[in-house]
């Protein structure tokens, strides 16, 4: 369980969250979706204690992430940034083998080579685990980095906006499998997302944030609902339903 308690950032004068507290179940996808500057991706990066708590307080299964050391912090969960600074001339195999590094400390033995190989495959990497970065598409690197993160083998994952560079064959397909995850490993993501509609088709509960706070914190059913919509994004989006999953026309 992630609990979120009393929870507001500011940078200089400009206040990004205010007053968020919230729980997380276990076991599911949390989406967290809202207009651009909702503070999104400011949240889950004092999830990851990638900054410092201003202000009050957030515990992973009673783990203080303000107060447990980094080493056991990253053994209950892994974390993917929008932003990478990565060696170009790495292979996409390193890369998840990084995801290992909190278990072997820069000796790796058998069992952290199983399981880079088993994210590769389990991501469809595989083929190409020993090109360089510099030699995929982003829409590989993407996976290599989702990949990393779940080799990291934590129970919680949290995903800022894992589906740029995506086409649309790989976005569903990474979607599919990460609730795949979650409903066979037990794993709990919290995942930034841009397109309701993926929140909606794949997530247990969405968050939704708007102007630093919290706006809406239910089911898709809950978010997916047209007063809701146009009161979080301030524009009107239809909600229609096919073969029983809501779907939001917000392109239309």
């Amino acid at each position: 369980m992630i609990e979120i308690t009393g929870v507001s950032h500011r940078y200089g004068k400009s206040k990004i969250l205010s007053d968020i507290s919230l729980t997380i179940q276990d076991s599911g996808i949390t989406a967290l979706i809202g207009p651009n500057g909702a503070g999104k991706s400011t949240l889950l990066s004092l999830m990851a204690r990638l900054q410092p708590l201003q202000t009050g307080s957030i515990s992973f299964d009673g783990q203080s992430v303000a107060q447990t050391p980094t080493r056991e912090l990253a053994k209950t969960l892994a974390i993917l940034r929008q932003d990478n600074a990565l060696s170009s001339r790495m292979s996409l195999r390193d890369l998840v083998g990084f995801g290992r590094y909190p278990h072997h400390k820069g000796r790796p033995t058998a069992k952290d080579h199983k399981a880079v190989d088993e994210a590769l495959d389990y991501f469809d990497l595989q083929d190409m685990a020993d090109r360089f970065i510099d030699e995929v598409s982003g829409g590989q690197k993407q996976r290599a980095l989702v990949a990393m993160a779940f080799c990291q083998e934590t129970k919680y994952l949290l995903l800022d906006e894992p589906l740029n560079n995506l086409d649309m064959y790989y976005a569903r397909s990474l979607m599919k499998r990460l609730r795949e995850i979650a409903d066979a490993r037990q794993r709990s993501f919290v995942i930034v997302l841009h397109d309701i509609n993926y929140a909606g088709a794949y997530a247990n509960e969405i968050i939704a944030l708007k102007n630093g706070g919290l706006a809406i914190h239910g089911t898709p059913h809950d978010v997916l609902e047209t007063q809701a919509l146009k009161s979080l994004y301030s524009m009107e989006i239809t909600v229609t339903q096919h073969e029983g999953q809501l779907v939001a026309l917000h392109h239309l």
